[in-house]
């Protein structure tokens, strides 16, 4: 059988607030469990919400920044069930009439085409407690619960993992850049449930839905949705039948599993929230958090290759990371060398932050330190062994570029007079590559430069010494 694969993401998002959804409770993670809860959060008979109009904000940006229509009139429901990650067996969510709805974001296929994915709705909603299971039982910690969590649905338009994982990416990059939210993985700020179905190419209809619950690495919803579509199309392929479930992913063996049938929304039984009003917003204040959109990665990619010189694929892999970017704009704009100020962070910079897995924010110097260190390279105060030496005392202990090369004594020698003497001592102590080069062995010179620079301890001007060394070979 001919199948095709079609994939739908619910994508869930913290957002970057200071108090919960519904109550004034901190959301900072990793504090002791259940100590930022409250009577509101922890579900007390009688503890009534109230509102955070950041989160309200916040969704409202992320809504525009993917080109979503905002919904001026909208509310929250209750969203019915028992379970333990919920104290009041009820969540606060939002069902038939979301913030933001529509929308789409255009994502990067490996022919160098662009495929259209797009944006169901963005509804805001609590998220739950953390359920941890041991050995000997299970603890439930509801600092989480409360936390202002947007959800991004998708409409079923992605075919593969690799279509997903790209949509995960550009998604997380564009709420970086607008500072909505920290989308860290690890500390699941961003979390993703994965809907999954098959059916014959051609065929008007969908098949039957699959759901995995609770992704929460990039690397794992690849792995699972590579697995997901494999055995449905097996299935299929055979004359089985997929019923819509929810599975969960298990890592370490490679496959799906099945948890429950798939509820449907009556099983829900949302109703309006009794205790909250209505969120009626207005266009001018719509227009107002508009004003407050950040430039968006693809518009600053254009706009550093075009401002500072540097190749489109450095500014694809710079404005990836908008604190890397942030970085490197300030360095080339202090150092006045897009292109050093670009090579340095992408070979140098980026390499120790996948090394650490820390960011630019954990570098004991900045792009001042960065950009004195570009100029004392393109001054010829410094040659690139000796800038790579810097650079190690900066990551380790940062300061001055400068006083760092005066306490090491590594100021490059760029006196004529004083090179000549290191290569006629090179020339007289190494007499076959001195008859190679005259042989016509270019590649002979080369060892003939190192010679120098062993001789200078380093400190010779590489290009000086090149060209003086085949002066006197070639006189």
């Amino acid at each position: 059988m001919n199948l095709r694969a079609d994939v739908g993401l619910e994508v869930h998002v913290q957002l970057r607030t200071r108090s919960k959804m519904f109550c004034g409770c901190a959301t900072s993670s990793g504090e002791a469990p259940n100590t930022n809860v409250c009577p509101v959060c922890l579900g007390y008979p009688g503890a009534l919400p109230v509102m955070n109009g950041e989160a309200i904000k916040l969704t409202v940006m992320s809504g525009l920044m993917i080109g979503c229509r905002i919904n001026l009139r909208n509310k929250f429901d209750r969203k019915n069930y028992f379970y333990p990650d919920q104290a009041k067996n009820y969540q606060i969510s939002q069902y038939d009439e979301p913030l933001c709805i529509g929308g789409h974001l255009d994502i990067a296929l490996e022919d160098g085409t662009t495929k259209r994915i797009g944006i169901t709705r963005i509804h805001l909603e609590e998220d739950v407690a953390k359920n941890t299971h041991f050995p000997d039982g299970s603890g439930v910690d509801f600092n989480r619960g409360g936390t202002p969590l947007m959800e991004i649905v998708t409409e079923p338009d992605m075919a593969n993992a690799d279509e997903a994982m790209a949509f995960l990416t550009k998604l997380k990059q564009i709420l970086e850049y607008g500072g909505v939210s920290d989308c860290n993985l690890e500390e699941g700020n961003m979390r993703c449930d994965v809907n999954s179905s098959v059916r014959e190419e051609g065929a008007a209809t969908l098949g039957t839905k699959v759901e995995i619950k609770n992704m929460n690495t990039f690397k794992g919803v690849h792995r699972a949705l590579s697995y997901e579509i494999q055995r449905q199309m097996r299935e299929v392929s055979r004359g089985g039948t997929i019923i819509q479930e929810t599975r969960r992913w298990d890592d370490a063996a490679g496959v799906t599993e099945s948890m429950r049938t798939k509820e449907r929304a009556h099983d829900y039984r949302y109703f309006p929230e009794p205790d909250l009003l209505p969120v009626e917003l207005t266009q001018e204040q719509v227009d107002l958090w508009a004003k407050l959109l950040p430039e968006l990665p693809e518009a600053r990619r254009a706009r550093l290759v075009s401002e500072f010189g540097i190749p489109e694929y450095d500014a694809g892999v710079l404005s990836a990371d908008r604190p890397v970017a942030d970085f490197f704009e300030a360095t080339a704009k202090a150092c006045g060398n897009g292109k050093a100020a670009s090579n340095w962070v992408m070979t140098e910079i980026l390499r120790v932050l996948s090394e650490t897995g820390q960011s630019v924010a954990n570098l004991k110097f900045g792009p001042a330190e960065l950009a004195a260190l570009i100029k004392l390279v393109d001054s010829k105060a410094i040659n690139m062994p000796s800038a790579k030496i810097v650079f190690a005392e900066l990551l380790e202990k940062g300061g001055d570029p400068a006083a760092i090369v005066k306490a090491k004594g590594m100021a490059q020698v760029s006196d004529s007079g004083v090179i000549e003497s290191f290569a006629d001592q090179a020339i007289a102590a190494n007499p076959g590559p001195v008859a190679d080069f005259k042989g016509g062995k270019a590649a002979a010179l080369q060892f003939l430069v190192g010679q120098v620079m062993k001789l200078s301890k380093g400190k010779a001007n590489p290009a000086m010494a090149r060209e003086i060394l085949e002066k006197k070979l070639k006189s």
